[in-house]
């Protein structure tokens, strides 16, 4: 006879104490932590733990008993189901507390090296509609939420349009308004949605891999230009004719889409960087300004989505690299200026944001499609003194390479949330640069390749960089000096 499993227990009356990591805050009950999600210091609630271990625990709200002083309203009806945006109860000013705390947390507590004070974090100037950048999925089944089941309430479409829902793969939260984009965001979205339910159109059910509409992404740019891609999943004559009447309805109603392209993804995955793209009207790419730089990028580039707060992160990682040179213009004979490598440069944002101040830059990034239009955007530019390079780090970066392109006086590294691979912190080690500016989206393996770096290199400078407010993601830049 199987063991019946021990019930869980419920929480009454506990006062949320600190933030914790992903998004989650945390409460000590007796020896135990537990982890809650939607919740902020100060809050009393009752909880129903979800997950218990040994030394820490999950759990849910079940009840708000008193809210905290500092708890806001969140501004979209969403909050709370969509995986996104978790941090919309609590202020803009202690999120920035919050998030330089992880900063030095991480920093501290996983790199163990000594460290300079922080600098304080600088904060976004929009805190709504900042994205440029943001992609929804299709899908035949519905998320519906706890509330929704016990309602019993019957829906007349389970095809929905929106995000995927926390812990699913083939369940989508059907999104009305998403404030992290310009409105135009929501106009695309539900004007296709309605489109697709007056034509009958299919919508991908991922468990079967059949359905017409799987994704869209839209760009929008600072310039004037917007991007729309459809993904589409394509298996016969009609849904190609289906595809190509969406494509001309959408250019008709939205004469804004500068940029309207489509993918036929028959993948098991959502990724389509190993796809072509069709161009079905306007260009294949939009542009993105940032000083009197203007940035080529494509349906597969990498460009940071908050556009205004990206200028103020490469403004730090220019300074840092080039502390020892007049900001204003970087003046000096070319012999004189330094050479710098820029790692994971992506489309070259950075490579050509600071190739004025550079005797030559060295852009190094796995995706070539990306490399291409770092090209282009230097030629766009006027910009001669850079060279890009497409290939995997840790195969491309060798001392064989640097042999050959010359040993830099300057690494700038931004590299995924992955950090470095220990190849390439080797190599970075062997080429001995004055100076390294290390910009990451995730402070836990930026203090693990700080600490691989601490045998060379003092940290002489913090600076946290919030890119995406209400969320827990944090962006920090770190210069690493020459012992």
């Amino acid at each position: 006879m199987a063991r019946k499993k021990k019930a869980l227990p419920l929480l009454e009356g506990v006062t949320i104490q600190n933030i914790a990591a992903e998004g989650k805050s945390l409460v000590r009950v007796d020896d135990l932590v537990v982890f809650v999600p939607f919740v902020i210091p100060g809050d009393v609630v009752d909880l129903q733990v979800t997950k218990k271990k040994h030394s820490y625990a999950e759990a849910e709200v079940v009840r708000m008993v008193k809210p905290s002083a500092d708890r806001i309203a969140p501004f979209c009806p969403h909050f709370g189901v969509c995986g996104g945006c978790k941090w919309q109860m609590l202020p803009y000013e202690l999120q920035l507390q919050a998030k330089q705390q992880q900063v030095m947390d991480a920093l501290t507590r996983i790199g163990k090296i000594d460290l300079p004070p922080c600098s304080p974090i600088l904060g976004s100037k929009r805190t709504q509609e900042y994205r440029n950048k943001l992609e929804f999925g299709f899908c035949n089944k519905r998320w519906l939420t706890k509330e929704q089941i016990r309602s019993g309430e019957q829906f007349e479409r389970q095809e929905s349009v929106g995000y995927h829902a926390n812990g699913t793969f083939d369940k989508i939260l059907p999104i009305e308004e998403c404030h992290l984009m310009d409105s135009v965001n929501d106009r695309l979205r539900l004007a296709i949605r309605d489109y697709a339910y007056e034509h009958g159109l299919s919508f991908f059910d991922a468990r079967e891999h059949t359905g017409l509409l799987r994704g869209m992404m839209i760009r929008l740019s600072n310039t004037g230009g917007l991007m729309l891609l459809i993904q589409f999943c394509i298996f016969t004559p009609e849904e190609q004719q289906q595809a190509e009447a969406l494509l001309a309805f959408i250019a008709e109603r939205f004469p804004e889409v500068t940029s309207l392209l489509y993918v036929n993804n028959q993948k098991f995955n959502d990724t389509f960087g190993d796809l072509p793209v069709t161009v079905f009207k306007g260009e294949d790419h939009v542009f993105l300004q940032m000083e009197d730089l203007r940035f080529k990028v494509g349906p597969k580039s990498f460009y940071q989505t908050n556009t205004e707060q990206a200028y103020e992160l490469y403004k730090v990682a220019r300074e840092f690299a080039f502390t020892d040179l007049p900001q204003s213009h970087c003046q000096g004979e070319a012999s004189d200026l330094p050479l710098v490598y820029d790692l994971y440069t992506g489309t070259g944002t950075i490579a050509n944001f600071v190739a004025r101040c550079a005797r030559e830059v060295i852009g190094i990034e796995y995706v070539p499609e990306a490399i291409e239009d770092a090209k282009v955007n230097s030629q766009l530019n006027g910009i001669s003194n850079t060279k890009f390079f497409a290939g995997d780090m840790k195969d491309l970066l060798t001392e064989e390479f640097i042999a050959e392109h010359g040993r830099p006086d300057i690494i700038i590294t931004d590299p995924p949330r992955a950090g470095m691979h220990g190849d390439v912190v080797n190599v970075i080690l062997k080429a001995a640069p004055r100076r390294i500016v290390y910009v990451s989206c995730n402070p836990a393996t930026q203090a693990r390749d700080l600490a691989l770096l601490d045998t060379a290199y003092k940290v002489t400078r913090i600076q946290p960089v919030d890119m995406f407010p209400h969320t827990q993601h944090v962006e920090n830049v770190v210069l690493l000096e020459r012992r």
